[in-house]
């Protein structure tokens, strides 16, 4: 099996046509007409995670975020980025990226960071213009009423997070409708108020943004690594679906930049 028909399967299921401007999704690095030695699923690409992909004899790395984002004028060994480059084109490995438009397909990121918290989806919290059903964040509800703190004990409990930041909450409060947006999502805040949900989830949060709530909302930094980690598994699905001749690996590297005291 040639890589470029993996990376056509993933396009299948989150076309590159609909990532965002500043995004760099697709082919980062190598030839996809190569065959299929083995695949190794993360969601940033490093020079650790080549290296394990060589252990394990993967000639395919699948991420979620791009490694290449803004213009490489020289690849020299001055930067970690073009280390990792020079690294995967001297052992024939492929980088491939699947990033905003696997955020916005109709089964992907937030899709599955709600599957996990036991949030039905009902909609995106913004829509593509086109019709289709792909979009930015999710709003769904739980199955019942929950204590807001209890729930948010559940959410770091569940995606493995060191702390979770948050506005105030009021003694008692229950949370049933939820909002989130894996990553980095403050901008969808507004669209979360006016679909009245109770808590808005989302990551890279900065000081002054936790005063924009304004008592009419919870907001809760559930971290951007943390709450786009299960990508791998949508990953998995896809390329395991019809493909049994290679192995399929969850990279064990630790690429999180991010630790917790």
């Amino acid at each position: 099996m040639k890589i470029r028909e993996i990376t056509t399967q993933i396009e299948d299921f989150a076309p590159l046509k609909y990532q965002e401007s500043y995004d760099n999704s697709g082919i980062q690095v190598g030839d996809v007409n190569q065959e299929v030695k083995g695949v190794l699923l993360c969601i940033d690409i490093t020079e650790e995670v080549v290296d394990e992909a060589l252990r394990k004899g993967c000639n395919l790395i699948i991420s979620h975020h791009p490694l290449i984002f803004g213009g490489i004028k020289k690849i020299t060994p001055d930067t970690y980025i073009a280390r990792t480059i020079i690294k995967a084109i001297e052992n024939h490995i492929v980088l491939y990226s699947s990033h905003t438009n696997m955020d916005k397909a109709p089964h992907g990121v937030n899709y599955q960071i709600a599957k996990k918290l036991g949030i039905n989806v009902e909609k995106m919290l913004e829509e593509e213009k086109d019709g289709s059903n792909f979009g930015l964040g999710i709003v769904g509800e739980l199955n019942q009423e929950e204590d807001a703190l209890q729930f948010l004990e559940r959410v770091k409990e569940i995606i493995h997070i060191g702390c979770i930041r948050h506005t105030e909450i009021p003694q008692g409060k229950k949370v049933k409708r939820i909002a989130l947006c894996g990553g980095s999502g403050f901008e969808f805040l507004p669209l979360a108020i006016k679909e009245k949900a109770d808590i808005y989830l989302t990551g890279d949060l900065k000081y002054h943004q936790f005063f924009e709530a304004d008592g009419q909302i919870i907001i809760a930094d559930f971290g951007h690594f943390e709450s786009e980690q299960f990508t791998k598994d949508i990953f998995y699905e896809i390329v395991s679906k019809n493909n049994a001749n290679f192995a399929i690996y969850f990279s064990d590297s630790k690429t999180n930049p991010i630790n917790y005291i």
